[in-house]
């Protein structure tokens, strides 16, 4: 599935966006945005693209946020912001005018960062998995992980530049999905994302996407000071066997949305971090539901 298309948006002096669509783009359907987690690409949502009551329901537009598959920034650095600001510049070049957005990991909080950057855009977003915070003490002791640990090694390992023929290691691309996935990847699953983290990370460029990513999932700015300015409404999905971000943060932020029309959270169990891909069903049929309700 991986990305068949790219448009140039003007953001950070010019960008390649990689996306793609499940199928032609129907004026008929309202939009689902599907903003992927760290490090993977538009294939994470190869079961949402196979649903075909999902895709019944909504045009499902994928697309990968900077340092991630084929999106490739024209300048030199970029945050999360720029991601959403980005993806808002997706769709205004495929001539959609309204979406809604659904994001696992950091796609969750590039969601949000949608609804705050263009409130009139974004008619409610899906975060899966996420955490509204910084990396901060307080997400610690809410049981939450310690991304400033997971980061920084390979943050280090990576501040040198690397000949033509560098792939990303293996254990790193394991050790991602270990926190996503959880212990029981099957080998199929490991031996696709190997072939597909070694295809996005090459070379010295490669290198610095990388890089980049895993500084911007560590040194990100939290939202709490913001999220009473989403509009829309939230439906924040958690899987209760997500080792990354923890049920109790989710408890908590789901509240800090004071004035959506509606912000819930809902309880997978034994959901993953990667939750759309380990309860697909769950997470399909939460999105079918969301959309009718909130779609005009």
């Amino acid at each position: 599935m991986s990305a068949a298309d790219t448009v140039t948006v003007p953001h950070l002096g010019s960008s390649t966006i990689g996306y793609a669509l499940a199928a032609p783009y129907d004026a008929s359907l309202p939009t689902l945005v599907l903003s992927n987690s760290f490090t993977t690409s538009v294939d994470l949502y190869r079961p949402q693209f196979a649903d075909e009551e999902l895709r019944r329901t909504a045009n499902l537009l994928a697309i990968e946020p900077y340092g991630h598959g084929s999106t490739r920034a024209g300048y030199a650095d970029y945050t999360y912001w720029d991601s959403a600001a980005a993806a808002l510049g997706v769709l205004d070049a495929l001539g959609i005018e309204r979406a809604f957005v659904l994001g696992t990991s950091q796609g969750g909080w590039i969601a949000v960062r949608m609804a705050l950057l263009a409130p009139d855009v974004v008619q409610g977003v899906l975060p899966l998995g996420t955490s509204m915070d910084f990396e901060s003490p307080r997400s610690r002791e809410l049981g939450c992980w310690d991304g400033i640990s997971f980061c920084t090694p390979a943050i280090d390992a990576l501040a040198e530049p690397v000949g033509d023929d560098w792939v990303i290691p293996v254990e790193l691309v394991d050790a991602v999905l270990a926190e996503g996935f959880g212990p029981d990847v099957s080998a199929e699953e490991r031996d696709f994302w190997h072939r597909t983290h070694q295809q996005n990370y090459t070379g010295d460029a490669g290198r610095r996407r990388l890089r980049t990513s895993s500084i911007n999932l560590r040194d990100r700015d939290g939202l709490h000071g913001r999220l009473d300015e989403v509009r829309c409404p939230v439906l924040w999905l958690h899987g209760t066997a997500d080792p990354v971000y923890s049920v109790a943060n989710a408890q908590d932020e789901i509240g800090r949305f004071t004035r959506s029309p509606e912000a819930e959270l809902r309880i997978v169990e034994g959901g993953q971090h990667f939750l759309s891909a380990s309860h697909p069903e769950v997470v399909d049929a939460a999105a079918v539901e969301f959309i009718r309700r909130w779609a005009p």
